[in-house]
């Protein structure tokens, strides 16, 4: 079940000839491969392109009737291989990953896709995930472009240049016969905006026409000799094919006037940054037009020469906006301009910084510097001299005031639980070397649980607990994998190496049914009833399937004595090999994006509806605060008391709480003060659920009442 449906946004992908489209930058670029005549799409979730995925999933009727193929790929790399049913036959097929990190996953397929070529037009979508909204390692996927020679567009962030941009990928490649990348940063995929539609396409050869047709081509075939042709064909004809494409076709565009001494050369995803910043510097209108001459890279790699220098031919001074390191671009015109003995000035890193995104603040002030130092009288007056609104000592200052805030689990998450246990065995048993994972469970590095020290890659948490398997060591290993990346790449990579190399470590696998952290589609081991893919695959026959033999599973973690129970167990066990325990619940998001709803219909219908609601009882609670410590969920707060005898604050449960449980679980497991309460809120009672309710009403009234007397009565004979 996906964080989002698109159901009713789909069919806008209806539209036909001339009609005006408006909506997300996600939805147009799917518009935009219907239009181009696409015969299979697929890919694998992530942001910033979890919801282009979602989008998919949501058309398939469309895309049924089109004769288009979708599929959800295991991974990056299954997805980028799909692309082999455009080596041999004219289909044009498009996938889509996030990067950095799935263009690693790709890396392999992407190589030999580009090394034996393409007869179809081939084209990757790949979500930049740089910056200060990324949950990954910065990294660009530049590199991977120029590795593999593929060629690598970065349009500019607008609807119309989006859906061009597709339909020039398509036909790039096809020009010369090499798989294409269009770079989407996180402003492309969620932008809003309106362009021109046309008429869907119907593939002129779709994949069931492939496979009644079966064709081949040996020197398509990465191997010995035909891969030293490939070398030889990407220098000598592909290369020159695709300038020549981007030449014709001017897919890099200029702006600005003519015979201006400056210029600016930039990334077409910069673009609206850069215009931005020129509006607040008075050299650029709200649509535009600027007295600053750009010439806007919508293809990345290659770059074309005599483009470049005939932008650079009248000016003394050129600044190059190239978002990210190393500065591929900036090295590759200043090359340029080496080579053809040009006294052109390049301004860029100097001027920029050299990694980190380029936020508008970053933009205004290298543009500033820029122009400074090259042409001050273009300058307003207040620009003329370095103004930064925050000085570092006023930024330290407000570092102290403003509380930092990490990542951290959603209220209710039923992974909390896993790591409240994992923490209470680590006081019983002393600290262990803990790998993590990527996923939503890699949250337990922050506090309150500090728990994980590495993190290698979707997948391979285990593996990156491969090396600590000593017969000499008095500890296992302890290390922890999600469903999603257990399904990705770690059956076989950490689950399968472990068995093979006779791995004595203990493995968890936190099953929330879906691939959370990217949205909550569904995956082969998803509880839900999917009706285009298969689910309900058990975790627990797959790592048995591989050879493990000591195997538990837990369906509800919220059981944290039970978790301790078995985290120690397997620890302590003397079953030699990898010990896995599937810790199994629902993701809480998911659980209630399906539940809020029926419950809302069943209470609006008249129905009785009972909700769990916890309270902390503040007579009871010492505030000592270790249920906090051990819980961590942001429901869980403080509350200072109006009393002049307790000075420090209580544990209290806001309104946001989902009654999950895990909070009462955790301070019954770890023996603390038992100051929680359970207490169900109950919506349209019936006669017998208000007379059972008035009943006990009746009797907690009369026991506090004895409670009452008593007390009075202790008080009288004190005094006596």
């Amino acid at each position: 079940m996906a964080e989002r449906s698109f159901v009713k946004e789909v069919e806008k992908l209806r539209l036909g000839e001339g009609e005006d489209f408006s909506g997300e930058g996600i939805l147009a670029i799917t518009k935009a491969l219907l239009q181009c005549g696409v015969g299979y799409v697929g890919g694998y979730q992530g942001a910033p392109i979890s919801h282009l995925m979602d989008v998919l999933a949501d058309a398939q009727d469309i895309l049924g009737e089109l004769g288009v193929h979708f599929e959800a790929s295991a991974s990056e790399a299954t997805a980028t291989a799909m692309l082999a049913a455009s080596v041999h036959y004219p289909i044009r097929g498009a996938v889509t990953f996030k990067s950095t990190v799935g263009t690693n996953v790709a890396s392999d397929a992407l190589a030999n896709l580009s090394s034996g070529g393409v007869k179809g037009g081939a084209l990757i979508i790949v979500g930049e995930d740089y910056g200060e909204g990324s949950s990954i390692m910065q990294e660009r996927s530049h590199a991977f472009a120029m590795k593999s020679q593929v060629w690598l567009l970065d349009p500019r962030p607008n609807l119309p240049s989006i859906v061009d941009a597709v339909e020039t990928g398509f036909e790039l490649s096809e020009a010369s016969n090499t798989p294409v990348m269009l770079l989407v940063r996180i402003r492309s995929c969620h932008v809003h905006g309106h362009f021109t539609a046309k008429d869907n396409k119907v593939p002129e050869m779709n994949v069931a026409d492939a496979l009644n047709n079966p064709q081949r081509d040996t020197k398509r075939i990465v191997l010995p000799p035909a891969s030293y042709l490939h070398e030889k064909e990407k220098i000598e004809e592909r290369l020159p094919a695709a300038i020549q494409y981007l030449k014709t076709h001017e897919i890099n565009e200029k702006f600005g006037p003519e015979g201006a001494k400056i210029g600016i050369v930039l990334q077409g995803g910069m673009y609206n940054g850069v215009i931005r910043a020129l509006q607040r510097l008075g050299l650029a209108n709200t649509y535009g037009a600027t007295k600053v001459p750009l010439y806007v890279l919508n293809a990345v790699y290659p770059l074309v020469e005599d483009e470049f220098l005939a932008f650079c031919a009248d000016k003394e001074n050129i600044l190059i906006v190239e978002e990210g390191q190393p500065d591929y671009l900036e090295q590759a015109f200043s090359a340029m301009l080496f080579k053809a003995q040009e006294t052109v000035k390049i301004s860029g890193k100097n001027v920029l910084p050299m990694a980190g995104e380029y936020t508008g603040k970053v933009l205004l002030g290298g543009i500033s510097a820029f122009l400074r130092t090259s042409a001050p009288h273009m300058l307003p007056s207040q620009f003329l001299a370095p103004n930064d609104t925050v000085k570092p000592e006023q930024a330290a200052e407000l570092a102290k005031l403003v509380p930092a805030r990490p990542p951290g689990f959603c209220i209710g998450c039923p992974e909390r639980p896993i790591f409240a246990a994992t923490k209470l065995v680590e006081q019983e048993m002393g600290p262990h070397l803990i790998s993590s994972d990527i996923g939503c469970h890699l949250f337990s590095i922050m506090p309150p649980f500090e728990i994980g020290a590495t993190t290698m890659g979707y997948g391979l948490g285990p593996a990156s607990a491969a090396a600590f398997n000593s017969p000499n060591a008095t500890k296992r290993s302890i290390s922890f994998i999600g469903d999603g990346g257990f399904w990705h790449n770690g059956l076989t990579s950490s689950i399968g190496n472990a068995v093979f190399n006779q791995n004595d470590g203990v493995i968890v696998i936190v099953d929330n049914y879906y691939s959370a952290a990217t949205g909550g589609q569904d995956i082969l081991s998803s509880r839900a009833i999917n009706l285009t893919k298969s689910t309900s695959h058990p975790i627990a026959e797959a790592v048995k399937g591989v050879g493990v033999k000591w195997v538990k599973q837990l369906d509800r973690t919220y059981d944290v004595s039970k978790m301790r129970e078995i985290l120690t167990e397997a620890l302590t066990t003397s079953v030699k090999g990898p010990k896995v325990i599937i810790a199994s619940s629902e993701c809480m998001l998911n659980l209630q994006r399906r539940e809020k709803p029926l419950i809302a219909k069943a209470i609006s219908n008249g129905e009785q509806i009972s909700k769990p609601r916890f309270g902390i009882d503040e007579d009871i609670c010492t505030g000592d605060h270790a249920c906090i410590r051990l819980s961590g969920c942001p429901s869980l707060s403080l509350k200072t008391l109006n009393d002049p005898f307790r000075d420090d604050p209580v544990a209290a449960i806001d309104h946001t709480c989902v009654g999950c449980g895990n909070c009462g679980e955790v301070a019954d497991a770890a023996v603390l003060c038992p100051s929680f309460y359970r207490a169900d809120q109950i919506h349209n009672p019936t006669a017998l659920s208000r007379f059972v309710a008035n009943i006990r009403g009746s009797i907690i009234q009369k026991l506090q009442a004895w409670r009452e007397r008593g007390r009075l009565r202790f008080e009288e004979a004190g005094n006596e």
